[in-house]
């Protein structure tokens, strides 16, 4: 007897289930679903402390700052994802009138995990740089002190910059601010075994 292959998921049929779904998030990728873990208190602040400084920065101005909790479509890459933190500036594109899928990000962050910093760096950055908005993807870890950021270039090249000093300040050139390194890891605690 032989197994028959599972028919991929159709991404309406999924983004239906998922708008429904009081449980955990999944994540949509090319017709499969892959359930999204829980994070650690380090992952929580560094993402708060994010969300709070790039509010801060886009007070006045036509700027905006998402919450994992909006997700972001690469039509070229059948995925559907949701980010750490998002942002953009100018004109927002989504989806369809439910406005919690976001088509034109210019930042995309990404807190690193062990068991997502492979895919992170790996297969779903792919995915994003094929987002023809994306400017800036930022991985920034959270066993210490580091933020990568990678900048498309006009040649559309990635130009990748490393930051591990404190006083550091992140240039986000593509939302004109930048971001205090410290700032990002206020209050973080790191666990000595990483």
């Amino acid at each position: 007897m032989s197994l028959q292959p599972k028919s991929p998921l159709d991404f309406a049929v999924w983004l239906a289930a998922e708008r429904a779904s009081h449980q955990g998030r999944t994540e949509y990728r090319n017709g499969e679903v892959f359930a999204i873990d829980g994070s650690s208190e380090a992952h929580n602040l560094i993402c708060g402390n994010l969300l709070g400084e790039l509010g801060n920065h886009f007070k006045g101005r036509p700027c905006y700052v998402y919450t994992s909790a909006m997700k972001v479509r690469v039509e070229s890459a059948n995925l559907c994802a949701y980010p750490d933190v998002m942002a953009t500036c100018g004109e927002r594109q989504f989806l369809d009138d439910r406005r919690d899928v976001i088509t034109n990000p210019a930042l995309i962050v990404e807190v690193l995990s062990d068991s997502t910093e492979a895919y992170d760096r790996g297969d779903k950055f792919a995915y994003y740089r094929s987002i023809p908005s994306l400017r800036a993807y930022l991985l920034l870890s959270q066993h210490r002190v580091s933020a990568e950021l990678f900048l498309r270039q006009p040649s559309g090249d990635w130009l990748l910059s490393v930051y591990t000093d404190p006083s550091d300040r992140i240039p986000l050139t593509a939302l004109d601010t930048e971001l205090s390194l410290a700032e990002v890891y206020d209050k973080v605690e790191f666990n000595p075994d990483h």
